[in-house]
């Protein structure tokens, strides 16, 4: 199995501002637990699976992984983990921290400015919008993934900006059919694997952040890259690209190589306006979409394997 690039220290990492106090929170957490909380903290290490190897820190609930499950093998069963109902909450968890950094200063900002006398009141409207564009951002809808075995499903939420067909693609080692799709601010941001499949190999490259819809910010901005080989046909790769944005500057891809993933399921996401990518060999799929086209991440059929 590869090992990750050197410049992949955690699932997000670009680092930024709401990620550095979410881990410093993590750090007050854990001393408080192993302060107050010792037999919790026993039980805990008693139910772990896997190893902490290579964790940025230590690991003493399913909480601590949020960030590094991508650097260890350490993890809970489901039953035994408490933090479970998380994962039904509407919301990306990847974005759970940016919510509540930004969501209750909105919030106590537009009740407070509900207090103001006269029109002055009338101004709440604008951290109430604030707020409602930033909650509905981090949505986390259900989707149906479809069943057709031949089907590859969307990557990501978005509007297909680009149709393009390769000459070479060196992963592939052949022609390729690269499909770009472009998220706006008002589009779920979870990225969804398009097939069942073994992740290959990862690359992440620190760059710019120029506007999604240029076509240099696939070139030239920050991005994650990530190699799979189909589960049904071993003898197929393909590779899905994460782009940053003028505004979304924070990929999150929890992936590493050898990590098997289904059809439909998440594996990152991009916070805020940007694009995701899904490069196929050309001559073994046929698009089923069309540039200008509205899509959603494992349910929407980009294409199909031809036999």
């Amino acid at each position: 199995m590869n090992k990750l690039p050197d410049n992949i220290k955690s699932v997000q990492p670009g680092g930024g501002k709401c990620y550095s106090i979410e881990l410093a929170w993590g750090r007050l957490r854990r001393w408080y637990l192993k302060l107050f909380c010792k037999s919790y903290v026993d039980k805990m290490a008693a139910l772990r699976l896997g190893d902490t190897e290579g964790a940025p820190h230590e690991i003493l609930d399913p909480r601590d992984l949020k960030y590094c499950c991508n650097l260890c093998t350490a993890h809970w069963k489901p039953e035994d983990d408490p933090f479970r109902s998380r994962e039904d909450i509407p919301f990306a968890r990847w974005g759970l921290a940016e919510l509540q950094l930004m969501g209750w200063p909105l919030f106590w900002l537009t009740v407070a400015t509900c207090f103001l006398p006269g029109w002055w009141k009338c101004l709440a409207v604008v951290p109430g919008i604030i707020l409602c564009l930033i909650v509905y951002f981090f949505r986390d809808p259900h989707r149906e993934v479809p069943d057709d075995t031949d089907a590859i499903v969307s990557p990501a939420d978005g509007t297909i900006a680009e149709i393009t067909e390769l000459d070479h693609y060196d992963f592939l080692d052949g022609p390729a059919l690269r499909i770009g799709i472009f998220l706006s601010i008002f589009n779920v941001h979870i990225n969804r694997s398009p097939r069942d499949a073994k992740v290959v190999d990862l690359n992440y490259k620190p760059g710019e952040f120029l506007n999604a819809m240029n076509p240099e910010s696939a070139i030239r901005n920050e991005f994650m890259w990530i190699g799979f080989q189909d589960d049904l046909r071993p003898a197929v790769r393909f590779a899905v690209r994460q782009i940053s944005g003028l505004i979304a500057r924070r990929i999150v891809c929890a992936l590493k190589p050898g990590q098997s993933v289904q059809r439909g399921e998440k594996f990152g996401m991009i916070k805020l306006g940007s694009r995701t990518e899904i490069v196929l060999p050309r001559d073994a799929v046929k698009a089923e979409v069309e540039i200008g086209q509205k899509i959603q991440a494992g349910s929407t059929i980009i294409a199909r394997f031809v036999d």
